[in-house]
């Protein structure tokens, strides 16, 4: 019988830290998952395969590159993570939402992290992301991460480190979900034989948050979760979780403000909102206090949040935190706040501000890796050793009339797993994204999160902008320990969107459209 699948465990690229092979020696959380692919016909294996990449698209499971809609990519063999690994992981995740809840809270009011010098007060106000509207704008619960997504990286040592946070409008929760329900079908032999911590209920937890969030003396809240749009990238997201939690998808255009309260229109006449899941990015939200142009948002919303009337999730301002020159103090922020050294380090970097550490850096531009402080998805990201010569010029002149824009970080390479490519087990660069939901009394991680995959070999970005794909992430539980999923339905695709020509879209303008696929960039 011909072989199932190929393997290639030793041709680990750059020497990263394989998490499936040690040299040349399988890692016992691996053995049963080997077992059962290899036990698989070659024929059969591959006809999985296809199906699984043809399951996305036929579903609607997308996402959007300059106006075409692409399957997100995911991968057959699925990333295993232990149980010992995954408590380090859960409580270094907790520790740094309970931070980053703090920072915010102080920085939009006291400041006390300023006044003990901590991080200068013009590291934060410099910010993109520093919104003074965002002052005295709170959930009752004082909540303002109620969704949090923790980037992180396996350095050469196998040890997870913070790669980046996000806790504006953090996305991708919905793959995670997807990828379990696709994998549970393509390799339900595998599924059987381990242990594996579920995460279908991830909406209840999150529709949960979101009701403690509201405001004070509202027994029965009304949720909804506000989008850009169909045209958005992340839209199947949006509609996923909007349905499996049981609330309403609405765009701005379906809301309105008056006398400092948010009003839904439906089919019965105008209804009060309590709490607004919004996945619109702070500067589309409310064309009254930011972009007068916008046309995604609701004019009076902030005002309304402001006085206590409607909670705003995640809260407005919360993208200072994401700032990468901000990421560089999150340790002492961890100490300074909770006492606590940092159970997950950050990657080491370069602070470009410091004119030594800029000189530094300038002299060693082809050896490092740049990023713009603002940027997310991997855009703006300069990787020395693969930049051309005229790349770099271009960089040295941006860093030198901005250098509090940028920082600088070594070439980490992250670790690989063997993922399915060119009819065989090869190893690719992956990272982590654990989702956070804080409903004000306990943080939750969601076990496993999000596996990206860079697909192109040696690709060390693996955001789907750069051709990356996904794979589904087990956690282990623990022998003796039974994990069950929730009662709730697995989640599957939302209806598919009308198409652009339909009559739910004619009155869209090319601005509204252009603005629906900027409008959320986590």
């Amino acid at each position: 019988m011909e072989a199932a699948v190929e393997w290639f465990p030793t041709l680990t690229p750059g020497g990263a830290y394989d998490e499936m092979f040690d040299g040349d020696q399988l890692r016992p959380e691996y053995r049963r998952l080997q077992e059962t692919l290899e036990a698989l016909p070659a024929t059969e294996l591959r006809s999985r395969i296809d199906t699984l990449a043809t399951s996305y698209l036929d579903q609607g499971v997308t996402f959007d590159i300059g106006g075409e809609e692409r399957a997100f990519p995911i991968d057959i063999l699925p990333r295993i993570i232990e149980m010992e690994t995954w408590s380090t992981v859960e409580a270094g995740v907790q520790q740094r939402v309970r931070a980053l809840e703090a920072f915010l809270a102080d920085v939009y009011d006291t400041g006390r992290c300023f006044d003990d010098r901590v991080i200068p007060r013009r590291e934060v106000t410099s910010s993109e992301h520093y919104h003074r509207e965002a002052a005295s704008v709170e959930a009752a619960n004082g909540v303002r991460c109620h969704v949090a997504g923790i980037d992180l990286i396996r350095d050469d040592d196998g040890h997870f480190r913070v790669l980046e946070d996000n806790v504006r409008v953090p996305s991708g929760v919905s793959y995670v979900m997807t990828n379990r329900r696709a994998i549970s079908s393509a390799l339900p032999e595998a599924i059987a034989q381990h242990r594996i911590r579920p995460v279908a209920g991830y909406p209840q937890r999150l529709l949960a948050a979101l009701r403690a969030a509201a405001p004070a003396g509202v027994a029965d809240p009304t949720v909804v979760v506000l989008t850009p749009g169909v045209f958005n990238s992340a839209y199947f997201e949006h509609a996923l979780l909007a349905r499996t939690m049981g609330v309403e998808l609405v765009e701005g255009r379906d809301l309105e403000c008056r006398r400092g309260r948010v009003l839904m229109r439906t089919t019965h006449g105008l209804e009060p909102v309590h709490v607004i899941y919004r996945r619109i990015d702070d500067e589309f939200l409310d064309p009254v206090q930011f972009r007068a142009d916008s046309l995604l948002g609701c004019p009076g919303l902030i005002n309304a949040a402001r006085a206590g009337n409607v909670t705003l999730a995640n809260a407005v301002g919360n993208g200072v935190a994401d700032d990468k020159l901000v990421y560089t103090y999150v340790p002492d922020l961890i100490r300074y706040y909770l006492s606590e050294e940092p159970i997950l380090a950050n990657v080491d970097t370069w602070r470009l501000g410091d004119a030594d550490s800029r000189e530094e850096v300038l002299d060693r531009l082809d050896e490092l890796v740049l990023k713009p402080v603002d940027g997310s998805g991997g855009k703006g990201i300069v990787i020395g050793p693969a930049a051309s010569r005229a790349e770099l010029d271009r960089l040295r002149a941006a860093v030198i009339a901005s250098p509090r824009g940028w920082i600088a970080q070594p070439v980490v390479q992250l670790s690989t797993v063997p993922t399915y490519a060119d009819g065989a087990m090869r190893p690719r660069h992956v990272d982590l994204r654990p989702f956070a939901v804080n409903d004000g009394e306990r943080i939750w991680v969601l076990p496993g999160g999000l596996t990206r995959v860079a697909l192109p070999e040696g690709e060390l970005i693996v955001n789907s902008s750069r051709g990356g794909g996904s794979k589904d992430t087990w956690v282990l539980a623990g022998q003796g320990r039974a994990w069950s999923s929730p009662s709730a339905p697995a989640p599957t695709a939302p209806e598919s969107p009308p198409p652009v020509s339909g009559p739910a879209l004619t009155d869209l303008t090319s601005q509204q459209q252009q603005q629906q696929q900027q409008g959320a960039s986590c």
